[in-house]
């Protein structure tokens, strides 16, 4: 079992600028391929309408496009990135090749430091942020970290029976040690022992057959479910403790877009009420892994539902099993795209 907590050292770390980039083609959700009419049945009822998909578009696409705006919008040159870290992809398009290098040269960031990051599923945002915040505190000259991921499934049904439906999605986040967003707390726990509850067998397969397979339901649905309980309230309790905060002073709660049944588990779980843009984004563009918290964040603010001041908790899990808590402070959003 590996049970790590990472705490906040305080060193000073903040999104300069985000962007995602979400294909435009739109992909109703009850036309996709099910197995079986339970497989059917279970999907009507997570809550996900639609979902953005364009097979056309690989994962370091989608991760060029994201973040070339969110570049654009800070007004930063590519070639001034001290770092470009990228949240590995599930299925590379070619073994042994550099997807992280491929997306240095597409952006001219030649002098980053690059590598890859991940192995936690939606999860894997949270070590990008972890290194980033270690790369700043090592090198005082280290600047414009830029965080990247381009979301696609593995399996083409897009269906992970009986958790949720994936789209497409490109996140990047620009980080600095200023910015109007932010991450004052980190914190992080993983349990290995379900480190293989989902996997997609592709030896010897053609990639049109290759499927999200659980391979113990019950344990996805019972024992996961309540160590998750137990977790996300003790990882809670522990981060607003260790920040001076009470549950009132944080101003929103934003989850990852699994389905409408999770969002009400981790309310009921932590007491909490998730924030409504998470319900809203999950209807119209299922879970997009790692890009989940940032995209609702980043929506709400543009919808000015968040103000300066306002803390707010970003949470993902993920079926590995990881567990993690972003705290982040909204500072100053004018003239932030």
């Amino acid at each position: 079992m590996t049970d790590h907590v990472a705490r906040s050292d305080r060193v000073s770390i903040a999104v300069r600028s985000a962007a995602s980039y979400l294909p435009e083609r739109v992909v109703p959700v009850a036309g996709l391929a099910a197995r079986d009419e339970t497989e059917r049945r279970t999907r009507a009822g997570l809550g996900i309408d639609t979902v953005r998909a364009d097979d056309r578009i690989g994962a370091v696409d989608l991760c060029e496009r994201a973040a070339r705006q969110a570049l654009d919008r800070a007004g930063v040159d590519a070639r001034d990135l001290g770092a470009l870290i990228m949240v590995e992809s599930r299925a590379p398009e070619t073994f042994l090749s550099s997807e992280s290098t491929r997306l240095q040269h597409l952006l001219g960031a030649e002098a980053a430091t690059t590598f890859t990051v991940g192995g936690l599923g939606c999860v894997s945002v949270t070590p990008a942020l972890l290194t980033a915040r270690g790369l700043l505190a090592a090198d005082p000259d280290m600047d414009n970290i830029l965080v990247v991921h381009g979301s696609k499934p593995a399996a083409a049904t897009r269906y992970r029976h009986p958790v949720t439906v994936n789209g497409d999605s490109g996140q990047a986040l620009l980080l600095s040690r200023r910015g109007p967003v932010r991450i004052l707390d980190i914190a992080q726990q993983t349990n290995g022992r379900y480190w293989d509850l989902f996997h997609v067998k592709y030896r010897d397969r053609p990639t049109a057959q290759w499927r999200e397979e659980c391979a113990d339901v019950t344990a996805y649905s019972f024992r996961l479910a309540v160590e998750t309980r137990n977790r996300m309230s003790a990882l809670l309790d522990g981060l607003l403790w260790r920040n001076g905060l009470r549950r009132e002073d944080v101003r929103g709660y934003v989850s990852h877009n699994l389905s409408a049944g999770s969002l009400a588990f981790t309310e009921e779980a932590l007491g909490i009420g998730i924030l409504p843009v998470c319900r809203e984004n999950l209807r119209v563009y299922g879970h997009l892994g790692p890009n989940d918290v940032f995209l609702n964040l980043y929506t709400a603010l543009e919808r000015k539902e968040l103000a300066t001041g306002d803390r707010v908790v970003l949470i993902s899990v993920s079926p590995v099993a990881a567990w993690s808590l972003l705290l982040v402070e909204i500072g100053p959003q004018e003239g932030v795209a």
